[in-house]
């Protein structure tokens, strides 16, 4: 099978041979740049798989990207040790739990969603709204997307909000989430598009969701611009969902603290421009986050594992990225039907969080370990601070 080379980071972790014949099917594209880098924590994905980079030349693809554009991480260490944490941490818990919208939309009700957008945040979505409204009028239906109400909030799934110890007792904030329903609705609207555009074409590609934009074309101008948008949208909505944390953690700690804030804030679910063999590319990092030389950035365990801030070792092989995280060794429907609310207790005895049958997707034996994940890629970045958690939010 004709393609470019595929380099793996993946020295004693799984890699199942769906997530391997994914990878060679977007190999096989005409521009890819060099070769694809696959991380540690790679696992199958929608059209693309989750834990690669993928360079391209002249175009881009749409649902490698995915639809939770600019979904990402973003921690603040405190000035707080453990000490200083109340030994019931059930209300430290339920403060962040009232002081951001999370969950799942019922009905019409969206309880994920705020009914009074908060002066902060609305604040924020000025700032954003004149692009918006550049988007919208080229594409009327994103107008009619949860984006103002979903600014500040958390969303569902893997997306939570943690307090964290470091390996000196220090207390971490540290949350993860992106661009909510209106990424979702870009992501799926240009998807749709590239499909349509190729609608001669799909058949002769290896799976229809690696439909793609040609540079120059109308499409890829728009979906660059939207893309950049929701990336900046996502970026903005962790920020401000860490301001919040803060604010409830200062009701609940008596105990005056600093925080510093934006300390990391990166994304792992992007595309930009960078610079790589002396050429200028479009990198697509689809569960995968920069690592540049020096670059700061976060690598999550699962719910009830061990996070990691890291500094970026710039590895070109890779195109300067690692892992955004673990990686499912399943997918949530195995987890749910592998595991009980007993296991969950079990595998999250030392952490504030609901336990429940709604959450057994999240639990950490759905994931890789994420001490072999680290070793797999130690040439890619180095380890700056270890995190356990203490206390976790889920959507």
């Amino acid at each position: 099978m004709a393609g470019k080379p595929i380099k793996f980071w993946t020295d004693g972790v799984p890699v199942e041979p769906e997530a391997r014949q994914q990878l060679l099917n977007t190999a096989q594209l005409p521009f890819i740049f060099k070769h694809i880098a696959v991380m540690p924590d790679v696992h199958l994905g929608k059209g693309s798989t989750i834990g690669s980079v993928i360079p391209t030349v002249g175009a881009i693809i749409p649902a490698a990207v995915g639809v939770d554009i600019g979904c990402g991480m973003i921690a603040a260490r405190t000035s707080l040790v453990a000490a200083d944490l109340p030994d019931n941490l059930h209300g430290l818990r339920r403060a962040i739990e009232q002081a951001v919208p999370h969950g799942k939309t019922f009905g019409r009700h969206d309880q994920g969603a705020w009914s009074d957008v908060p002066a902060a945040a609305d604040q924020a979505w000025r700032a954003l709204s004149g692009r918006f409204k550049r988007i919208t009028d080229k594409y009327p239906r994103l107008a009619k997307t949860n984006n103002r109400q979903h600014l500040g909030t958390l969303g569902t799934g893997n997306h939570f909000i943690e307090v964290c110890l470091d390996e000196t007792e220090q207390v971490w904030f540290m949350l993860h989430s992106g661009s909510r329903g209106v990424g979702n609705a870009i992501g799926t609207l240009f998807i749709e598009l590239a499909q349509a555009d190729m609608r001669q074409h799909i058949a002769n590609l290896p799976d229809r969701d690696l439909a793609y934009f040609e540079e120059g074309s109308r499409h890829f101008a728009d979906y660059m611009e939207a893309v950049e948008w929701a990336q900046d949208f996502a970026r903005q909505n962790r920020a401000l969902m860490m301001h919040a944390v803060i604010d409830a953690a200062r009701r609940v700690i008596r105990k005056p603290f600093e925080a510093e804030l934006e300390a990391v804030n990166c994304h792992h679910n992007y595309v930009q421009r960078e610079r790589h063999f002396s050429r200028e590319v479009l990198v697509t990092r689809k569960g995968a986050v920069s690592a540049q030389k020096g670059q700061l950035g976060i690598i999550p365990g699962s719910m009830g594992a061990k996070s990691y801030i890291v500094r970026g070792l710039g590895h070109e092989e890779s195109f300067c990225s690692c892992s955004h995280g673990a990686g499912r060794v399943m997918s949530r429907t195995q987890a749910k039907k592998r595991f009980s609310v007993e296991d969950q207790v079990r595998a999250t005895a030392h952490v504030e969080c609901r336990k429940d049958k709604e959450v057994i997707d999240e639990i950490p034996m759905a994931y890789k370990d994420i001490d072999a994940v680290m070793a797999a890629q130690r040439d890619l970045v180095e380890v700056v601070h270890t995190l356990r958690q203490v206390v976790c939010v889920k959507g």
